[in-house]
């Protein structure tokens, strides 16, 4: 049986690297495991909320580009089984967008004061975290805020994520959609183009 930090550990994503008022990133522990667009993570002390907008998988060293070694091998997997050292000379990161932090009285669904601190832990938040935390929508406007499409598919991600989360999904999903169509009014195409999006 593993104990209680073990397991803790386990559920760690990995640890920040690069932040600041609005977004941090995440070098996680292993490589091509990061988590998937609109993910909800959180760093540790202090507790921060943020949602995942782009992972990247490259050298550790922005000068040497990864060259190809499978041309004699049957798949990738093997690539990596006969170059064993890629594991220490690759990385893949998160860069999260920050969407609230905990306060002593419950979420607050605005930026924090500070971003978190360089080698704060991250993991990636589970379903209650993700329901809690949805239950108001005033972190939307920092979802949007971004340039399209890359902002719309993000925030779809997360409201998808989000309403399966909730026992009515159908119900989240429809405030949701009434929310961003307020913040969207005056832009109809990238309304209707986010909101197509919405349905798994």
């Amino acid at each position: 049986m593993s104990s209680p930090l073990e397991a803790h550990d386990l559920s760690r994503l990995g640890e920040v690297v690069e932040a600041s008022s609005a977004e941090f990133t995440i070098h996680c522990y292993q490589l091509h495991v990061g988590a998937p667009l609109g993910t909800l993570v959180r760093t540790d002390g202090p507790e921060i909320l943020a949602v995942v907008r782009n992972v990247t998988t490259a050298s550790i060293d922005p000068a040497r580009r990864p060259v190809a070694r499978g041309r004699d091998q049957p798949d990738s997997e093997a690539v990596y089984q006969s170059n064993p050292q890629l594991e220490k000379l690759l990385r893949t990161e998160v860069q999260a967008i920050i969407v609230g932090h905990r306060g002593d009285n419950g979420f607050h669904q605005y930026l924090p004061a500070l971003p978190p601190r360089i080698h704060a832990f991250a993991r990636a938040c589970d379903a209650e975290e993700m329901r809690d935390f949805t239950q108001r929508l005033e972190f939307l406007p920092l979802l949007l805020q971004g340039q399209p499409p890359l902002a719309d598919e993000v925030t779809a991600a997360f409201l998808r994520q989000a309403a399966a989360a909730h026992s009515d999904s159908e119900s989240f999903l429809m405030a949701a959609g009434q929310e961003v169509a307020r913040l969207l009014s005056s832009d109809l195409r990238r309304l209707n183009s986010l909101l197509r999006r919405l349905r798994p």
